[in-house]
């Protein structure tokens, strides 16, 4: 299985449910389609660059998370259908890192070695 990142920018709540919600519901969309959940990251609250509009309500501020996982290609449609049906996400991007966990570890891993000689 390809392994992913999802990188979210959600609307921001003054409760931490709302978040959470979103978070697991994305989470458990690809453990019930076969897929694994390698890492979750809070990335917390920031000012967004620029005013964005997501059903109807614009947004200055957003919490942004990431994803780190392993799941199908048809696993990661129904993820992109998820978020874009959700009206507490504002906007989403899915990054294929990789065929597989191993090939992501062994590129990082020749990226650290150096000439001694410069």
């Amino acid at each position: 299985m390809p392994f992913y990142q999802l990188v979210c920018i959600a609307a921001h709540y003054a409760e931490y449910k709302h978040i959470k919600d979103l978070v697991t519901r994305a989470a458990t969309h690809i453990l019930d389609n076969g897929g694994v959940v390698r890492k979750l990251d809070s990335w917390g609250t920031q000012t967004l660059p620029q005013r964005m509009r997501r059903a109807k309500v614009y947004h200055n501020i957003g919490d942004y998370w990431s994803m780190q996982f392993d799941a199908s290609p048809t696993a990661l449609r129904g993820l992109n259908n998820i978020m874009r049906h959700d009206p507490r996400v504002i906007r989403w991007t899915s990054l294929k890192v990789g065929e597989k966990v191993d090939d992501v570890l062994a590129l990082q891993q020749k990226t650290i070695e150096r000439d001694p000689r410069r």
